[in-house]
Parts: structure tokens; sequence; C-alpha cells
């Protein structure tokens, strides 16, 4: 079939899986480009098919040859019908994995419940014997819980007041003023069950549990803060509250795995184009107009420049782990240059519909977007006649 890309709304219902190949190649000639990492040989990833846990996977296997296992919750293909991105994406991964000679299999589940952890741990067993580093990077909007049987959904909601600001539409360009009504408790704790750590401390319990963890595990979650201008509705609003109890978790987690000499971390990314930041009101705009300043100052990262960085330059130095203050890792830290904040600060004021074509950096923000399902690389052909059912060699049908 001849797949383009068809829109609704923040999503793209279909997927190029010549075009995912194409991503996952490029990400891989980005690390191979960088050189060896001294870095884990056995690596879980929960959340590997799209954005940080993807790249995470490919810096791990290809920057440090490392065995993969990835766990993730995606769309296969029926005739006539795409897959979702990350499914063409593994599919792509594991097929370079095993030409480069790399163990790499998958498991598609929700990560959620206890039979998808119970898998993960049969497969570790009887593959890799034990893991040293969990990557754990779930974007999920839904959560059942496996104790409560409840289904809890998240909200992007601010706490306290209505929050009133501009955001733009990043397939028109129209900026506009937005408006969102605060959340009430309900909201909070549901986001907190969704999207907080709960749910990565109870993998580390059931991965403890079965002996399955090395000594000296590392496991990271990623986070992210922001500035000033997306505080109301991000940090300090009901994600904020889901990432301050990630990040405690993480310090729960060090504790329970003392015995291994094991250790929990938070990672604070960079704000990019990702399927769940471009549902984000007021975040397009905030990225377009990081993304022309950082482009001008030669320190525009996507995902793979990111983990690549957070590897070679943070993890795995032989150095201990720097953090900040709150004992997070920062990866941060270009973004949030102060010289960086300043501009971005003072663009935000003068940005309008007419003048965003040239303050901020839209066809980027465009380009980025339709790279996740696989459209916009060079080198594909997209008017060609594809083959939508690619598979995931590990996954049987």
């Amino acid at each position: 079939m001849i797949i383009e890309p068809r829109m609704r709304g923040f999503i793209c219902l279909t997927a190029h899986p010549k075009g995912c190949e194409q991503n996952v190649k490029n990400q891989i000639a980005y690390v191979q480009s960088k050189g060896k990492i001294d870095g884990p040989k056995r690596v879980l990833v929960i959340g590997a098919s799209t954005g940080f846990g993807l790249a995470s996977r490919i810096t791990s296997a290809f920057g440090s040859n490392a065995s993969t296992i990835g766990v993730f919750f995606e769309k296969e293909p029926s005739e006539g019908k795409t897959a979702s991105p990350g499914w063409y994406n593994s599919a792509a991964f594991e097929i370079e994995a095993q030409r480069a000679g790399l163990y790499a299999k998958s498991i598609n589940g929700d990560a959620f419940s206890n039979e998808v952890k119970q898998q993960t741990i049969d497969m570790i067993k009887a593959d890799l014997g034990q893991i040293d580093l969990i990557i754990y990077s779930l974007a999920s909007p839904v959560r059942l819980h496996p104790v409560t049987g409840v289904l809890h959904r998240s909200t992007l909601k601010p706490i306290g007041n209505t929050f009133t600001n501009k955001t733009v539409d990043f397939h028109t360009g129209n900026v506009t003023q937005v408006s969102i009504e605060p959340a009430n408790q309900e909201d909070i704790d549901n986001t907190v069950v969704v999207m907080g750590g709960e749910d990565w401390s109870m993998w580390i319990d059931a991965l403890k549990e079965a002996n399955v963890l090395a000594e000296g595990l590392t496991t990271i979650a990623y986070s992210y803060i922001g500035p000033e201008v997306t505080e109301a509705v991000y940090r300090k609003g009901t994600i904020g509250r889901a990432k301050d109890h990630l990040e405690a978790t993480a310090f729960e987690i060090t504790e329970k795995l003392k015995d291994i000499n094991g250790k929990g971390y938070v990672s604070v990314n960079k704000a990019l184009v990702t399927q769940a930041s471009s549902a984000i009101p007021v975040i397009p705009l905030y990225i377009s107009l990081l993304y022309k300043i950082m482009k001008a100052e030669g320190i525009h990262e996507g995902c793979i420049e990111q983990i690549q960085r957070l590897y070679s330059e943070r993890l795995f130095t032989g150095n201990a782990i720097p953090t900040d203050e709150k004992g997070r890792i920062r990866i941060d830290d270009w973004e949030m240059r102060a010289d960086v904040q300043e501009k971005i600060a003072k663009l935000w004021t003068a940005s309008t519909t007419e003048s965003l074509v040239e303050l901020g950096d839209l066809a980027g923000y465009k380009q980025d977007f339709l790279n996740l399902f696989g459209f916009g690389f060079e080198g594909v052909d997209y008017q060609a006649d594809t083959d939508e059912m690619k598979m995931i060699p590990s996954i049987k049908k």
C-alpha cells in the first residue's frame, strides 16, 4: 500500500515502516559515530519503542554492545492498516541488532500488568540470567492497576487556579490563548498513580524477588522540569505532582537495592517533540522557540543525542554520577542555561501567529512530529508500494 500521514488532532493515524526503519538506522549511525561507551551489557528498557526509551535501547546496544530486552505496548499491523510507529521502530531495531550480532528480544503488552512483569522475568532467566541496567521510560495516559483492578486516567491540569496562556496549533501555526480549568484532588491522585513511581517500584520489587538484578544494578527513570513559562501546567500541575512522586521513588529504590549495591536515579531530560508533549498546551510553542535558539547556538539535541550524552558524560564515565541538590541527574543543562531561557522569555511575549514564522522553528517542530511516525526522512520513497505487515522477529504470531 501507499502510506501517507493521516492526522487527527495531535496524533498521526498512520506510520511508515520504511521511514521508521530509516529513523532507527539514523540513530544507530549517530551512536556509532560517537565511539564506544564502557556501559552495561544486559539491559532492560521498559517503554522501549519510541522517544527516550528507544534511544536508550539503541545507545545500550550500539554504544555498549549490550543485550537488550524491550517492553512496550504497541499496535501490530493488519492487512491494509499500519502498525503504530513503535511497532515498526522495534522491528527495525531487532533486525539491525541481529545483523550486528547482538541479542535483542521484545515483549509487547501492558507493562503495568503482573503478567508482563512475569513474562519479562522468565525471559531474563532463560536468556540473560541477570540485568545490569533498567531504563524506565513509560509514557501512558492510562493505567489499569494490577492490584485494585481500577483504571486510572492521567490529566494535564494546573493546580489551584485556571491557567491561561499562549499556545500554538503546530499544524496551522495559529497562536491563540488557551485556558485550562484547575484539577480536583481526584485528578491529581489519578495522575500520580499513572505517571508517578509506583509501577517503577513494583518492577524493581518483582525483579529483585526473582533474583534477576545483578550486583551494582543501576535503574534510571526519565523526568522533565522545564521553565517558568510552562510550570503552571507542567511542573506545578498534575504532571508535576506525578514527577515529584517519581523522583521520591528513586530514593526508595536505592534503599531497596542497598544489599546489592544498586542505585535508582531520575534523569531530567530536555523538552522534545513527542506524541505526549504535542498534546500539552503551551509546550509546542515553547519547544518551537527553544529549537530556534538552541539550533542557533549549536546546542540542539534530539532524543538520541540526549541519551548518548547521558550515557557517555553522566552514567558511564568511571566516576561518581553527578547529581543536583535533589539527587537528580541533569541532562537538561543546555536547555536551562540562563541565556537560553532569557531569550525564550523575550520571544514568548512577542510571539503571535504572524511573528512566530520568524521567531520560532515551527518547521522544525512539524518535521520532528512527522519523523515520529516515520514520515519526512531522506532516502525513503514515500510513493512506493510498501508492505505494512512488517513483523518484530522475536514476537511470534
